[in-house]
């Protein structure tokens, strides 16, 4: 019962993914995605993306229906696809929908289906350029937030620690010249320490370094692990 409550409260596992498609860049995500490694795993997965699918169509038919009943429109590609009586059956069903239940119930729906059930952060590292942070949005319908620094810009990248509640939390910071505030990395998710020095080290590696490659590194944590 005890593992079953924490596994409620606690924070989803973030893991810590280490790409280099060039040699002259590295990327870096922090994701709270689950990884399928299992056949039934996988078969989840896609499950799931169905059961999507299946409701947001559902939600966007039953809109469009009443809408179409409620002006006295036709309905003819129903009645081709179900024939005259089963589209009779279902229209007489809509029609019990009333609009102030319908529209929150889909809009709900809707948001549910679009909504993303993870969140990804990134930092990319262009040698010679800079780097380019992004945060991915909360849902499939907006594009991620990023920014790119130029590498003449950035004065120095650092770790610090804070108070956030009760705890101590460990940032990485860029300092940007001519702003007043620094620029957090990985905001959101706010990563262990482990991960964050690997994170350090790359980076510097790439903006201030000779003989720059990716690193070998794997660290396992309780609720963080980094894959390489």
């Amino acid at each position: 019962m005890s593992s079953f409550l924490h596994s409620l409260t606690s924070p989803p596992a973030q893991t810590l993914h280490v790409l280099q498609p060039t040699p002259a860049t590295l990327t870096y995500t922090v994701s709270t995605r689950s990884v399928s490694k299992t056949l039934p795993a996988h078969v989840g997965y896609y499950v799931g993306i169905l059961v999507r699918i299946f409701f947001g169509l559902t939600s966007g038919l039953l809109l469009w229906m009443k809408w179409q009943i409620t002006n006295k429109q036709p309905m003819l590609l129903l009645q081709f696809a179900l024939g005259s009586e089963g589209e009779g059956q279902l229209v007489k069903l809509v029609e019990t929908f009333q609009w102030r239940y319908l529209i929150p119930s889909a809009l709900l729906t809707l948001f549910l289906v679009f909504r993303r059930n993870y969140t990804e952060e990134s930092l990319t590292v262009l040698r010679g350029l800079g780097v380019q942070t992004s945060t991915t949005s909360s849902t499939y319908l907006q594009t991620p937030t990023t920014r790119f620094i130029p590498t003449t810009n950035i004065q120095d990248i650092f770790i610090h620690e804070a108070f956030k509640g009760f705890e101590v939390r460990f940032y990485l910071m860029i300092v940007v010249e001519g702003e007043d505030e620094v620029v957090v990395v990985f905001p959101t998710l706010l990563p262990r320490r482990e991960v964050l020095e690997v994170v350090w080290r790359g980076v510097r590696g790439g903006l201030w370094e000779q003989g720059w490659s990716k690193p070998k590194i794997e660290v396992t944590e309780s609720n963080e692990k980094v894959e390489i």
